[in-house]
């Protein structure tokens, strides 16, 4: 073999695995429908986040997306130090994990702020802060942080368009800035924008969305500053806007799907490097008719708010089109004559991984081809021990 034809035989090789990266050997001892994680790719994301960001001090993950110490772990392991979650049982698990400091993005009330102090109490080496939006919401959280002899750090959740939770940013916000600053229980930390109604495809497009949804909060933390108010921090942005917000040197950025990626985002934000970590693994069932297969992928196995044929992306089966799901069964419909058989293996990436990974208590980790181990997403749970 000519050197020449020996070069072009290596790269199509080399082409080969690339494209069968999610291959697993040894798929028989993999029970489905199941969820495997590439911890090699996730490192890599985690790496590819913080250059984007370029001071690891400025990343702040949400870790409502992987639900994981072991993630969480190698985040820490990577330097990154700040942490933003959903739910108390995602605060527990970063507290348990040793994180130094954990927002809860949203506003814990009644029960959920009793909860948000226990776990005050029961990880002290954490520093954990929460969102408000209102004066009643803020009396409330003072009153019962006082109580406990606690000055908690709290951050004006503000709505920059999302019109989901916050207070939209001027003269009324900033009152209730000024109102939490001389509020005794607290101490005012800064302010959080979300903009993760943003989907402009076009990062152009996008970029533009974001900067005109921002400008607000910029121009009220200067109008605090001018007042002789302190505003310590600014997070701000999700997946979609954190290309944007990264370039912001005053702003932490709180990105949560990086760490899987999903098709959702791999088609919405095709300017972002980041690689797809997390596989769901399905078989074939059933052949109910000449041109329909059926797998063990049903609602309890992917997230189904999309419609049908947006639920789930097969990496080794571009042409299958879902057409009917039920509790523990995704039927597809396939052209006559196909060769698909009982048993048959089929690799997808879910078009939204943060709610599918809330479906499994645990995801194989694959290195190298093989199950290496088990990662265990404790945070899915409503409840750890708070």
């Amino acid at each position: 073999m000519a050197a020449g034809d020996d070069f072009l035989c290596k790269k199509s090789k080399l082409k080969r695995v690339a494209e069968n990266w999610y291959h697993i050997k040894h798929i028989e001892e993999l029970d489905t429908p199941a969820l495997a994680i590439f911890p090699e790719r996730v490192k890599k994301n985690i790496q590819t986040a913080i250059t984007m960001v370029k001071d690891v001090a400025r990343l702040r993950p949400h870790v409502k997306t992987h639900k994981s110490p072991d993630v969480s772990k190698l985040m820490m392991e990577a330097g990154i130090t700040k942490f933003k979650c959903a739910t108390i049982a995602e605060a527990e698990m970063l507290g348990q994990c040793g994180a130094k400091d954990v927002v809860l993005a949203y506003q814990p009330l009644g029960p959920k702020l009793k909860r948000f102090i226990e776990l005050i109490e029961k990880y002290p080496a954490t520093i954990y802060s929460c969102l408000t939006d209102n004066l009643s919401a803020v009396n409330e959280q003072s009153e019962a942080f006082l109580a406990k002899n606690l000055k908690v750090p709290v951050y004006i959740d503000l709505n920059i368009g999302m019109n989901r939770t916050g207070i939209v940013p001027g003269n009324e916000a900033m009152e209730l800035y000024k109102y939490c600053a001389n509020l005794e229980g607290i101490i005012v930390a800064g302010l959080h924008a979300y903009d993760g109604h943003l989907r402009s495809p076009d990062i152009i497009e996008r970029t533009r969305e974001c900067n005109e949804g921002f400008a607000p909060v910029e121009k009220m933390k200067a109008a605090l500053e001018k007042s002789g108010y302190a505003v310590p921090n600014v997070i701000a942005g999700g997946s979609p806007s954190f290309p944007v917000h990264a370039k912001r040197n005053h702003v932490e950025c709180s990105p949560g799907t990086f760490i899987y990626w999903d098709k959702g985002y791999r088609d919405l934000c095709a300017e972002q490097d980041f690689l797809t970590a997390a596989v769901l693994v399905t078989r074939v069932i059933s052949l109910p008719s000449a041109t329909r297969i059926t797998t063990d992928l049903g609602h309890k196995s992917v997230s189904a708010e999309n419609e049908i044929t947006k639920r789930i992306y097969f990496l080794n089966g571009e042409n299958l089109k879902p057409v009917g799901q039920s509790e523990e069964h995704l039927v597809l419909e396939v052209p006559e004559n196909h060769s698909y058989k009982l048993g048959d293996v089929l690799y997808g990436i879910p078009f939204h991984i943060c709610p599918t990974i809330a479906l499994y208590e645990r995801a194989s980790t694959i290195e190298n081809g093989t199950i290496s181990g088990e990662w265990k997403n404790i945070a899915r749970d409503r409840k750890i021990t708070v």
